[in-house]
């Protein structure tokens, strides 16, 4: 999984302009980007490394056993970014014959010592030293190897090192051809102070103890995979065991995680289980892993055998009792392992056979943990995103036209396609898509694949064509757009609907449609046929009371309808789907005051599935009479006795907008329960009640790893009271605040306020969140002319700011000498 979050995620919440969007260059018009073509194959790399900390360098020394793939050849030609490179030879048994050999612009060029044969091996020493900082000032959007606090500076801080190899960074760190459509077999050598643990693909074979209180690690992969899945990770780490049937299991987490790891990973073993005999093939290497990683900027990366996660998968139980928000991540990376790693696109523009596959197991997890409605609940929210995202709309999820490989990692080839998988699954059917997926995994294991292959896998299990959908879905862009409408015709008895698709190339696809006949449905599923408009005709006793279409809910598509809330009432309370049950209950948002909107609340207060209930506590409003009459009990109980704590939290909100000092101490017995979103809330709704109780109470609500729509809410009551130790857990927003205000002007006037707070004392924490956010955002933010000259002049009017502080807080110049430092680097990145 290759998606940039914090900042970059977290601003996209609040704008809808351009300065976030994805690459608009993804598509149709560019140049065609051929499958990288295979002069060498790549068979074993087998590495030496240590680390020089100080300069944030590594040397290394290589073996790089090759043979050309068909055609004869006397070169070999490897990436090889920023590096410098100390020898290269010939290598025959430990004896080394000098190669002569040109290195520019990122690529080693071996002359080798004489012509050699398809599956005629040949093994290639290089030494060389690694230097990621210099591809970072190149322009690189990513260094591959990553020095943590390397100085060890930092008190607050571990010192680690990790590496990304995704897309094409693993030849920052060792020669290689770095492609997709590259496998090879590996092994390395780390050598490490003594103090640290080490994480690489494979199993640990052995571990030498060095002079000078250093050790060498020796990791060994036998099984081949792509050379961006290499993966080394160096650090302080306690490492939890676990294991599934006989394969062992690691969760490496900082010591202060490790009472925690296993409420973090535990479902690990089951997942395995899960994913193996539904594939019908079983997990297929030697260990799993699983390691965080500090500042990684990414959610999850997939790496062989070694996952490395964002620190936000490191969560304690004020956080776990609520949800593991990480949870869906953890299934996501273990499902690669099958997709992306064992069968691994052959192209970057292949990526749904990595990424969609992925996306779509968290739907399966869901569906097979806890059940269909949540299953769908995921679903519903990762296609909003498409929908959210029109930019994205003219992509093809398989697309032949970009301008750097990370184009491609968007909502299409995750969100999107995992809803493709989804439809393709229900039409298929479970017993066919899931033979066909086994077939898939059984003919293309440890190879590379396309999504032609993964069609033709499909049609030979159910021996139905499947160009049309490929065509639609897979190399097409867009999805349906509906209207529809209907007429009863008393004297046939018979209602006729018509379904319009109104945006410019019509799709065909099945359609299940719910017609209300005195009050309870009668599924139909019909075929809708490439064309504007498509006429149903069903029997029905009389005029039905609503036609509820696309009911099953598996059709991506956007749909316009305006239901009554006497229809929405009635779709709620006979619809057994989860998506018809929550667009009902949306559908009445505002009109909640009718007597049958009140009833819908009331009945989904008392829903079985808890996002539902969450959804009325949003919906509702007690400060309405009727509403306060009708429904304060129902919310109430849900405040004391729900088990899911997201309820009792949002139930508390609900409250807290009556304002009623009647609830204090319900809110204040909620400061001590151990959920985070019932403090939260509960902090809030004191805040509205009785704020001069606030200040008081608020150092019982952690912030460190708050959503971001805690911290949307606890943004004004943290600069408010001028809480300055939380000052530093509100810079996702306070960074932006110049583009927060015009979507949201008193979010943004509060973020303004916070920013100016931050910028006026000596908060180290602070300033240097800020200033690592902007630079984590600089490659989206200075596309856009506009966005980078208010970030400019925000930035130097707190450095303005700064230098006042220091003026008036001289005993602390150190400290804020070093912010004002800071904050001059990241002006540079903004002129």
């Amino acid at each position: 999984m290759k998606i940039i979050i914090l900042s970059v995620s977290l601003l996209g919440f609040f704008l809808s302009g351009t300065a976030f969007a994805q690459t608009e260059t993804s598509g149709k018009e560019k140049v065609y980007k051929a499958t990288h073509t295979k002069s060498t194959e790549l068979k074993h790399t087998k590495l030496r490394v240590n680390f020089d900390y100080q300069n944030e360098q590594m040397n290394g020394e290589e073996w790089l056993t090759a043979s050309p793939y068909f055609y004869p050849s006397d070169s070999l030609v490897l990436d090889a970014k920023g590096m410098l490179i100390h020898e290269v030879a010939m290598d025959r048994g430990g004896s080394r014959t000098p190669l002569k050999y040109h290195y520019g612009d990122d690529v080693l060029t071996i002359n080798l010592d004489k012509i050699y044969n398809r599956n005629q091996d040949y093994t290639v020493y290089i030494k060389y030293t690694s230097r990621p900082n210099v591809v970072e000032a190149q322009g690189s959007p990513a260094k591959g190897l990553y020095f943590i606090n390397s100085s060890g500076k930092d008190p607050d801080k571990p010192t680690q090192i990790w590496t990304d190899g995704e897309s094409e960074f693993s030849s920052v760190w060792f020669p290689t051809i770095d492609k997709p459509n590259q496998k090879t077999t590996q092994e390395i050598y780390m050598t490490v102070p003594d103090k640290y643990l080490t994480l690489s693909n494979g199993v640990l074979k052995e571990s030498q103890k060095e002079s000078g209180n250093m050790r060498t690690d020796h990791w060994v992969m036998n099984q081949r995979h792509s050379v961006y899945l290499f993966f080394m990770g160096v650090g302080e780490y306690s490492v939890v065991k676990d294991k599934w049937r006989d394969i062992p299991i690691d969760y490496y987490v900082e010591k202060e995680y490790e009472p925690y790891a296993r409420q973090i990973y535990g479902n690990t073993p089951e997942m395995m289980e899960f994913f193996s005999k539904k594939l019908n093939y079983d997990y297929p290497w030697a260990k799993y892993s699983q390691i965080s990683g500090r500042d990684y900027p990414s959610v999850a990366m997939e790496n062989t055998t070694a996952t490395l996660h964002n620190t936000a998968v490191l969560q304690k139980p004020g956080q776990l009792i609520d949800e593991n928000k990480w949870e869906e991540y953890i299934a996501h990376e273990l499902f690669h392992h099958w997709f992306g790693d064992l069968v691994t696109a052959e192209s970057w523009s292949n990526l749904t056979i990595n990424e969609s596959f992925a996306n779509y197991s968290q739907y399966l997890w869901n569906e097979y943990k806890y059940g269909k409605d949540q299953a769908d609940y995921h679903l519903m929210s990762n296609l909003n995103k498409y929908f959210n995202s029109p930019s994205d709309f003219k992509k093809d999820l398989v697309r032949f036209s970009y301008d750097v490989p990370e184009d491609t990692f968007d909502v299409v080839s995750y969100e999107k396609g995992g809803g493709i998988l989804h439809m393709l699954r229900n039409y298929l059917g479970d017993d066919a898509f899931f033979a066909g997926i086994s077939d898939f995994l059984k003919t293309y294991e440890y190879k590379n694949a396309e999504a032609q292959q993964l069609r033709l896998s499909f049609e030979k299990v159910s021996g139905k064509d499947l160009n049309w959908f490929f065509n639609q879905w897979y190399y097409g862009s867009g999805s349906p757009k509906l209207n529809y409408s209907y007429i009863f015709e008393p004297v046939k008895k018979q209602v006729e609907i018509v379904v319009n698709q109104t945006q410019d190339l019509p799709f065909e696809f099945p359609l299940a449609i719910d017609v209300y006949d005195n009050g309870k449905p009668t599924r139909y599923n019909v075929w809708v046929k490439a064309q504007a408009k498509n006429t149903f005709s069903f029997n029905a006793s009389g005029k039905p009371d609503l036609v509820n279409i696309n009911a099953d809910g598996i059709l991506l598509s956007e749909i316009t309808d305006k239901k009554t809330p006497e229809q929405n009432l009635i779709q709620f309370s006979h619809s057994k789907e989860f998506l018809s049950r929550y667009k009902a209950l949306a559908g009445i948002k505002d009109d909640v005051n009718n007597p049958a909107s009140v009833k819908l609340v009331s009945a989904a207060l008392k829903d079985p599935f808890f996002r539902v209930r969450i959804k009325a506590l949003e919906i509702l409003d007690l400060t309405n009479s009727n509403q306060n009459k009708n429904l304060t009990a129902d919310v109430e109980k849900l405040v004391t006795q729900d088990p899911r704590t997201l309820v009792q939290a949002a139930a508390i909100s609900a409250l807290a907008k009556t304002k009623n000092k009647k609830y204090l101490p319900l809110f204040e017995k909620g400061m001590n329960k151990v959920s985070n979103a019932v403090k939260v809330n509960s902090l809030i709704a004191i805040w509205a009640t009785d704020p001069s109780k606030t200040k008081t109470l608020i150092s019982k609500v952690d912030l460190s790893q708050a959503s971001k729509d805690v911290i949307i809410k606890m943004l004004p009551i943290v600069v408010e009271n001028k809480i300055d130790s939380q000052m530093q857990y509100i810079v996702p927003i306070v960074a932006f605040y110049p583009l927060v205000k015009p979507n949201n002007p008193e979010l943004g006037k509060a973020a303004e306020e916070g920013f100016n707070r931050i910028m006026e004392t000596d908060n180290i924490a602070a300033t240097e969140g800020i200033v690592k956010i902007l630079n984590q955002a600089k490659s989206q933010m200075v596309k856009n002319v506009e966005t980078k000259k208010v970030i400019y002049n925000m930035l130097e009017a707190g450095l303005h700011k700064k230098n006042e502080a220091l003026k008036n807080n001289l005993q602390n110049k150190e400290s804020i000498n070093k912010q004002i430092a800071a904050l001059k680097q990241v002006i540079e990145e903004y002129k």
